[in-house]
């Protein structure tokens, strides 16, 4: 059985010059957590916050924040992002990005957060399955990191239905990129139960309304599958 759904909404799809009213406005729609995509220009190519605009962020909103390291060399960062958040937030990098995994999980959780990997569209389980009991989390890319509102890619759903096979009970499994009340479905279907929305969100018309609609479609296909397991 997986957790419970729970929605994650990227701020990278949200006005920057309006940040402190978008995350409030998501926190009374009662987004699980904020997802906060951390890009160095070099594992990705694109640039965007580091622990300042974190510690900004945490002092403005009490929801748990989902830090999403797309750096060279996390390690070296761990320490600023942990110093920036609370007890209980989490840390998730990339495994390409990292020589000694087991050693930046140990770094995250001694500081008291929660501790997840990400995996690129190209790179297969395996990479991580020696992992799972020490995590909290593994991220499933479902779009190749860097930028917002790029088309889901189907290969993700085998690698989370593996994951979501071998993973302990309590395990998160979350997906990024592309998401829609079509693909939710999907992704949910094979196991995962972390969404991560941006432009599904902040350029609906209604933020609220948004979520609300991707955590109903969410909890539908739990309850389908559920049905169908019964059945079977």
């Amino acid at each position: 059985m997986q957790p419970g759904i729970k929605i994650a909404a990227s701020i990278l799809g949200a006005n920057p010059v309006r940040l402190e009213e978008e995350i409030k406005k998501i926190e009374q729609a009662g987004i699980d957590l904020i997802h906060i995509d951390v890009m160095d220009g070099h594992f990705v190519p694109n640039i965007t916050m580091g622990p300042f605009i974190v510690e900004g962020i945490r002092r403005i909103t009490n929801v748990p924040l989902d830090m999403h390291l797309m750096i060279e060399n996390p390690e070296r960062y761990i320490t600023p992002f942990a110093a920036a958040a609370r007890a209980g937030d989490l840390i998730t990098f990339h495994i390409e990005a990292a020589k000694k995994p087991k050693e930046i999980i140990s770094f995250i959780t001694s500081a008291g957060l929660k501790a997840g990997v990400s995996l690129n569209p190209d790179t297969g389980t395996e990479t991580v399955e020696d992992l799972l009991d020490e995590l909290d989390m593994v991220l499933v890319m479902s779009v190749n990191p860097g930028f917002a509102g790029q088309r889901f890619i189907p290969k993700a759903l085998p690698k989370i239905a593996r994951l979501r096979g071998i993973a302990p009970e309590k395990m998160d499994i979350e997906v990024d990129g592309g998401i829609t009340t079509e693909t939710i479905s999907q992704a949910v279907a094979h196991g995962a139960n972390v969404i991560v929305a941006a432009s599904a969100i902040f350029k609906a018309t209604d933020p609220c309304s948004a979520i609300k609609a991707l955590r109903q479609t969410a909890e539908q296909a739990v309850k389908k599958g559920d049905t169908q397991k019964a059945i079977s």
